[in-house]
């Protein structure tokens, strides 16, 4: 048997996917193990099959920089390298370096944005494979951007100067021994392609999440339309005005359509009439519209018929798993190269953030409601991610790497 350390950023969507597969190799008897800067979240998203490894490093939202929630564009993203995936990446690699030490794995299962993984096991001379949770990194979104990209090729050297092999020359984004993407090229384009090693299109890696009580289940009508509204788990501080808006179109709708709303940071509640009492109740629930902090999203997906999202590439690729169309309204980072692959590929409508109206959101949400070639699309990258295989063909590919390199 094989050992597998699997390095991750602290951030939920980039964990989920690589869950599923670290639970197939622990079912065939392999060794897994973790390192993360937030071993917490790691244990609650993984259990406690498998060690972990604690790493130094900024935790979203526990210290450090935070980015302004209107922050955009360039700006954006060169505040997500310079103020969160480099220091990540040089405050990860100690915590790295002794888990491989301590472990000694076969192979390093390396995130695509956990960089010390990758350079820490170039070092060391392991074989490593890139787990791509995002495929915008695939489609080369900065290809008409040849500044930037020299940009973030200088950074990169730089880091690898400091943490990983100054001879070596691989982007540590793509391996040059595998690339595992979860997606398939029916969502991400014929275009899409590692700059790196072989590329394994393993689709989703749709696994049981830990469970969320207490959702009202009985609240459903089946005799209107079920939407889901969400923003993901990074998004809370950006999202007031977008969820304001959305509450106001599907309250037009309410006659045929009914909402749940995530909404971690609680900011529609604000508008929410007091109890008796005169304490205004932490989320709102009637019978048109269900404010919640979280929902068992995998379970609701399979009773909603359109999602609205921010394109994230986990929350796109669960609703199409189960053949759901969806509104994007991406914000910063992938998510605009997400929501573009969306509608390319039919599945959705897109919609903007920043200046979003109801009357807009609503012909949006009418669309993927109302038209089938929506639903159609979805349903068919649907049938192809089931196919691709998953978190088992994830596993597949990494035990014959761990063979090929032994």
């Amino acid at each position: 048997m094989s050992g597998f350390l699997f390095v991750v950023p602290p951030l939920v969507g980039h964990i989920n996917p690589a869950v599923g597969v670290a639970d197939q190799l622990l079912a065939r008897g392999h060794r897994v193990a973790w390192a993360c800067a937030d071993p917490g979240l790691v244990g609650r998203l993984a259990g406690d099959r498998a060690p972990v490894f604690p790493c130094a490093g900024p935790v979203p939202g526990v210290g450090g920089a935070r980015r302004p929630p209107d922050l955009r564009g360039p700006e954006a993203l060169k505040f997500l390298w310079e103020c969160y995936l480099l220091p990540l990446a040089e405050a990860m690699a100690p915590g790295v370096r002794a888990a491989v030490e301590a472990f000694r794995p076969d192979v390093v299962v390396a995130d695509q944005q956990a960089f010390a993984g990758a350079l820490v096991a170039e070092r060391a001379g392991l074989p490593w494979a890139t787990s791509a949770t995002t495929s915008a990194e695939l489609a080369d979104p900065l290809a008409g951007l040849p500044r930037v990209r020299e940009w973030l090729a200088e950074r990169l050297a730089e880091l690898r100067a400091s943490v990983g092999d100054p001879a070596g020359h691989t982007d540590p984004r793509f391996s040059p021994h595998l690339v595992l993407a979860f997606s398939t090229v029916e969502l991400a384009g014929p275009g899409a392609a590692a700059r790196g090693g072989p590329i394994r299109w393993v689709g989703p890696s749709v696994t049981a999440r830990p469970a969320t009580a207490g959702f009202p289940w009985d609240w459903l009508d089946p005799g209107r339309a079920a939407v889901l509204v969400t923003l993901g788990t990074a998004n809370a501080d950006a999202g007031g005005h977008f969820l304001a808006v959305a509450r106001e179109c599907l309250r037009a709708r309410a006659d045929r359509v009914q909402a749940v709303v995530v909404d971690p940071g609680d900011t529609l509640g604000a508008d929410r009439a007091p109890s008796p009492d005169g304490a205004r109740p932490p989320y709102g629930r009637d019978k048109d519209l269900l404010v919640l902090p979280s929902v068992p999203q995998l379970a609701l997906l399979e009773r909603v018929d359109a999602v609205v999202c921010h394109a994230g590439h986990n929350t796109v690729c669960e609703a199409l798993w189960h053949g759901v169309p969806l509104v994007v309204a991406p914000i910063r980072d992938d998510q605009p190269v997400v929501a573009g692959q969306v509608v390319d590929a039919g599945a959705g409508v897109r919609v903007r953030f920043g200046r979003l109206t109801a009357a807009r959101l609503g012909a949006a949400l009418d669309a993927v409601l109302h038209e089938p070639g929506h639903r159609g699309a979805a349903e068919r990258i649907g049938t192809a991610f089931r196919a691709a295989g998953g978190a088992p063909a994830a596993a597949d590919s990494l035990e014959e790497l761990a063979r090929e390199c032994r």
